[in-house]
């Protein structure tokens, strides 16, 4: 029985790949906030310290499998905390349990980004240079300083995938697979805060895809389970997009 490790198990698409992978035999070890095994806060260092020291104790110190799903959105009380949690919160844990990881039989890794990565200029927004030189304190200073959240939201999820793709060279020498998922707008509590936030709701009823509707995390925990699984034994470093085509109508020239 693989055993594999999942952030934000405790509902949206985490809770839907944690039923997809039990229902395909795994052990899930769920880690959140609460209503999980191991219950801690990956926005601050401390937090994620704890996380990885549980997920290592509860695993025995060896994983085949680690989800990364936790993340927040565009309502934060901050945007420093969109930051911690959504880059810092992941890559910590990535490098936390590669160890665990590398033990592993047909090891694999998934990190959650986002549609949202595709946003002009991310790539080019200073607090972006601060994750990906994995310097937190500024990085939150600089998200703080700013003040945008939808900005913080984008850099985080560009840094993050960003972040995931150049660890493939070094993750598949060990023999470990590191995916990233992005999907677009999802059906999920986060997305449902976003839209009712009076700041934001507009946008994010305007944000429809192509295909006319939302996705449903059942949908994405199906990728996920199927990236997670040994018929997806070839894919490594990949950037996934489900998103019923939003990437492709605003970025149609991409390949």
């Amino acid at each position: 029985m693989p055993t594999t490790a999942i952030t934000g198990s405790a509902s949206g698409i985490g809770a839907a790949v944690a039923t997809a992978l039990r229902a395909a035999g795994h052990r899930v070890i769920g880690i959140d906030r609460g209503n999980a095994e191991v219950i801690a806060d990956l926005s601050t260092r401390e937090g994620r310290d704890a996380a990885i020291a549980q997920v290592l104790e509860l695993s025995g110190g060896v994983l085949d499998g680690l989800v990364c799903c936790a993340g927040i959105g565009v309502t934060a009380p901050s945007c420093g905390l969109i930051v911690a949690v959504n880059h810092f919160g992941v890559s910590q844990l990535l490098g936390g349990l590669e160890g665990a990881l590398a033990k592993g039989s047909n090891p694999a890794a998934l990190v959650i980004g986002s549609v949202a990565a595709i946003r002009p200029g991310t790539e080019q927004e200073p607090m972006t240079q601060a994750m990906l030189d994995n310097d937190e304190a500024r990085a939150l200073d600089i998200a703080n300083t700013l003040g945008e959240p939808q900005v913080a939201y984008a850099c985080s999820k560009y840094a993050i995938t960003h972040h995931a793709r150049r660890l493939a060279a070094t993750w598949g020498a060990k023999g470990i697979r590191l995916n990233v998922v992005a999907p677009g707008a999802v059906e999920t509590p986060l997305h449902d805060a976003s839209r009712n936030d009076p700041r934001f709701g507009d946008a994010v009823r305007a944000f429809v895809a192509p295909l006319g509707r939302n996705g449903h995390p059942e949908e994405i925990a199906a990728l996920i389970a199927f990236l997670q699984s040994q018929q997806a034994g070839f894919i490594h470093g990949s950037v996934m997009y489900i998103d019923g085509g939003m990437d492709a109508m605003v970025r149609p020239q991409r390949v």
